[in-house]
């Protein structure tokens, strides 16, 4: 083999040899990067999460029935706890009941207490009002209305908000109501009161209307006023004043004071005055005193004694007026217009219209003048008649009534005393004159074993007489002895 070749040839062989032997290394090589990858990766794997989770459950599998056990403990534990919780909230629900019904007794206990002062509150306004009547007082009957129908309407309330408890079964009931409800109510009522009020309003213009036409007559007009069911017929208002028309008047007066003084009497007996001082102030030059069953004359004496001062004026010197001596004829026709038309009134309703008419002046300055404040408070045991009468009113108590009638009777007396022509004249008998019979009477019968008539003489006046031309209205007196004034 030539040498080229065998070079050649070994070459190659050591060529091959190198490189299986690479190739063994390179596969061992192989073979241990494999081995070091998986042992890489089986360590990665065995620390990773999901390692550790599939290790804890077979731990948990293993303690399973444990914890099943323990599971059990706690829903028991559960079931008392929300056991304890419905009692807690049951015990919870009775007491808010039961507190609920306790509110509801205390609000039905409140509500009667209620009740029982609206009631009571009631019969106070209602005697209120009462006591405004008598005395007449339309300012205190105004307010005391006015208060009945608050206390009424209040009561009203009360009843509406027992019945909506009694519907609703307690205090739970009244949170759902109405709140309109009661205006519901209470709307009738107040639409009614409006009614009322404007009623009221037509019946005060219709008042004042009278009030005008009065005034009109009370001045000498010629209007006349339509009383309750009566009129004066213009016959009568057209026919002249006469004596005996002058005559049945002081017929009126006297059976009018007469009246008045039994009433003052009885009243002075019933309060159980010394009726002596007033006695001896009206008689004070009498002796002896007259009996006791002659004491009426003389509070008749001091009535009319204080009913007639100042007749003999046109005003009973209320004011200064000269209209008698200034225009008689059209004074006169004007005293007669008015006695026509005042003779038919009612002197309380005449008052209660015009109380500051000149009548009703005449009336409180002889009431003050006849009762003093030391008197009436004797009587009456108040001076509530006299303040009212002070204050330019008019009470309506049992003796200012009679008071007005005799009022009524001098007032008409004296507006036809200026209309006759001419005017009557006015006379007195002073204590001690002698008696005259054709210008006097007298209040006790002369025959019951007393000296006669020529050896009477006057003890004290009891009403003045007056003369009329030819015709005479005898005074009244109360006789005594000569005898006995020795």
């Amino acid at each position: 083999m030539p040498t080229g070749v065998a070079r050649s040839v070994s070459s190659s062989i050591s060529f091959d040899q190198d490189t299986g032997e690479k190739r063994r290394r390179m596969a061992t090589k192989v073979s241990n990067l494999c081995d070091v990858v998986h042992r890489v990766v089986s360590s990665s794997c065995l620390h990773h999460p999901l390692a550790q989770v599939r290790e804890a459950g077979e731990e948990t599998h293993f303690d399973e029935k444990a914890a099943e056990e323990e599971e059990e403990k706690k829903g028991e534990g559960v079931v008392e706890r929300e056991t304890a919780v419905e009692e807690k909230e049951d015990d919870f629900r009775f007491r808010v009941l039961k507190g609920e019904e306790e509110e509801r007794v205390r609000a039905m206990e409140d509500l009667m207490e209620e009740v029982f002062e609206a009631v009571s509150s009631v019969k106070r306004a209602y005697v209120r009002l009462q006591e405004a009547h008598c005395p007449w007082d339309p300012e205190k009957m105004r307010v005391a209305d006015v208060a009945v129908v608050a206390e009424l309407k209040r009561l009203m309330t009360l009843r509406e908000r027992f019945r909506r408890k009694g519907r609703g079964g307690g205090g739970g009931g009244t949170k759902r109501l109405d709140p309109y409800r009661g205006v519901a109510v209470v709307g009738p009522y107040e639409a009614a009161l409006e009614e009322v009020k404007r009623e009221v309003k037509a019946k005060e213009a219709e008042v004042e209307g009278l009030k005008e036409k009065l005034r009109d007559v009370m001045k000498g007009g010629l209007h006349q006023l339509h009383r309750r069911g009566r009129s004066i017929s213009r016959a009568a208002a057209a026919a002249a004043p006469t004596p005996e028309l002058f005559i049945s008047c002081m017929k009126q007066v006297k059976e009018g004071s007469k009246s008045f003084t039994s009433l003052l009497l009885s009243l002075l007996r019933s309060a159980r005055c010394d009726i002596s001082p007033t006695i001896s102030s009206i008689i004070h030059s009498l002796n002896p005193p007259p009996p006791p069953h002659h004491t009426k004359h003389a509070i008749e004496s001091y009535v009319t004694r204080n009913f007639f001062q100042g007749f003999e004026n046109e005003t009973f010197y209320l004011e200064g007026s000269l209209s008698s001596l200034l225009h008689p004829d059209k004074f006169r026709r004007d005293c007669f217009t008015q006695f026509c038309d005042m003779k038919g009134m009612d002197p309380a309703e005449l008052l209660g219209i015009l109380p500051n008419c000149n009548f009703g002046k005449f009336c409180n300055r002889k009431y003050l003048s006849m009762v003093p404040s030391n008197l009436e408070e004797s009587l009456f045991g108040d001076l509530e008649q006299q303040r009212a009468v002070m204050a330019g009113d008019h009470p309506r108590t049992e003796f200012y009534i009679e008071f007005l009638r005799v009022a009524k009777a001098v007032w008409l007396l004296h507006l036809l005393s200026f209309s006759l022509v001419p005017v009557p004249n006015q006379f007195d008998a002073s204590c001690g004159v002698d008696f005259h019979p054709e210008y006097m009477e007298s209040v006790v019968k002369i025959s019951e074993g007393r000296a006669p008539a020529g050896q009477m003489k006057v003890g004290f006046l009891v009403s003045p007489g007056f003369k009329l031309g030819r015709s005479v209205v005898k005074a009244r007196v109360y006789l005594v002895s000569r005898l006995d004034q020795l």
